[in-house]
């Protein structure tokens, strides 16, 4: 059975990246594991998607046939985002840590994917996440260690997008790292000890 996957790149380092290094072996176990899979990159990096404004906000809350022009522009961001992530089976996240967080971009994403009556929904028992068939792997690189140690409590990346993507229904969540990339005792061994737990990593 065919797999989609949304592979979304927020590195600005393109091919020396790691957490495109890691993403990409992600990938790779993927593809060996099952008979047909489709790939779509979704590089944030070099195509950002815009920032929320008013209009955008104010057109999600007006019925489709009554939108204006400008508010049909404003929303097709978001249209294609929405629909390319309801349409993937699986979504790989590339995750620089970026000041303890994610990059701008990734967030500018999820600004643009988090729709009422899209990817969740209220009911009388509060809001209902959507996207309840779908598997994520995070691929989170970060110079220093936030796995343990002392600058654990530093990391709001991980917990954040466990946190959103749990709201849209996503639950089935797991984390690769590459971390200690700027320590001089771990930088050596850093990406090889990533793609071995992706190596040994049930798919």
């Amino acid at each position: 059975m065919s797999k989609r996957i949304l592979n979304i790149v927020t590195s600005i380092k393109g091919d020396a990246s790691f957490s495109n290094k890691l993403s990409n072996a992600i990938l790779e176990k993927l593809k060996a594991e099952h008979n047909e899979i489709q790939v779509q990159t979704l590089d944030l990096s070099k195509t950002p998607l815009p920032y929320l404004t008013d209009l955008h906000i104010s057109a999600i809350y007006v019925p489709a046939e009554l939108h204006t022009e400008p508010q049909k522009d404003a929303l097709k961001y978001s249209d294609a985002a929405v629909k390319d992530l309801l349409e993937a089976d699986i979504i790989v996240i590339g995750v620089p840590l970026y000041n303890f967080g994610i990059p701008a971009v990734l967030k500018g994403w999820i600004d643009q994917v988090a729709r009422a009556g899209k990817t969740f929904s209220y009911d009388e028992n509060g809001p209902k996440g959507l996207l309840t068939d779908k598997k994520v792997f995070l691929s989170i690189a970060s110079g220093a260690i936030f796995s343990e140690g002392p600058y654990k409590s530093y990391d709001f990346s991980e917990s954040y997008l466990r946190t959103v993507l749990g709201f849209l229904g996503i639950t089935d969540i797991t984390t690769f790292r590459v971390e200690g990339t700027a320590i001089p005792d771990f930088a050596e061994n850093a990406l090889p000890k990533a793609l071995a737990n992706v190596e040994e990593f049930a798919f």
